[in-house]
């Protein structure tokens, strides 16, 4: 498992050279437009900052054909803490890491669970349509004992 800081403040979780998630700090802060993903991408992530007075130019968004074959999400905490557990590909737990108010991440690859640390509030964000149970595969978690909470390297 490794975890590669693109800035300070954003971490790339990669297992067997796979990007697995990506945290970004609720302290990330950028002038301008800043895209976390690349453009190949399913879900695209990017950050904003822009002074008063700057101006969007209105538009809208052409009808573009794409096709997703696996659901990329993005939590972004309102409130609380929570203890996020990856996975790889094969259902093995790999490690651990807390993310708490105005964190925010995207879960790119491989499996995922969570326990929620302080009661949480949080936002997620997924491709659609959803298809309920035969959108995921559900399997045991770790167990309490095993966890371990990765520090950022």
């Amino acid at each position: 498992m490794t975890s590669v800081l693109t800035h300070e403040l954003v971490q790339q979780i990669i297992y067997d050279n796979r990007l697995l998630a990506m945290i970004i700090s609720s302290d990330f802060s950028k002038p301008g437009i800043h895209f976390f993903t690349p453009n190949s991408f399913s879900q695209q992530l990017a950050y904003m900052k822009h002074p008063a007075g700057k101006e969007i130019p209105p538009h809208v968004h052409n009808l573009v054909p794409r096709e997703v074959y696996y659901t990329q999400e993005v939590l972004l905490i309102k409130k609380g803490k929570l203890r996020v557990d990856f996975y790889n590909q094969q259902q093995e737990y790999l490690e651990s890491r807390i993310i708490g108010a105005g964190d925010i991440i995207l879960l790119v690859e491989g499996g995922h669970g969570f326990e929620v640390i302080e009661e949480v509030e949080m936002i997620e964000v997924k491709q659609g349509p959803y298809v309920g149970e035969q959108d995921k595969t559900r399997f045991p978690g770790v167990a309490a004992e095993m966890v371990n909470i990765a520090e950022p390297t």
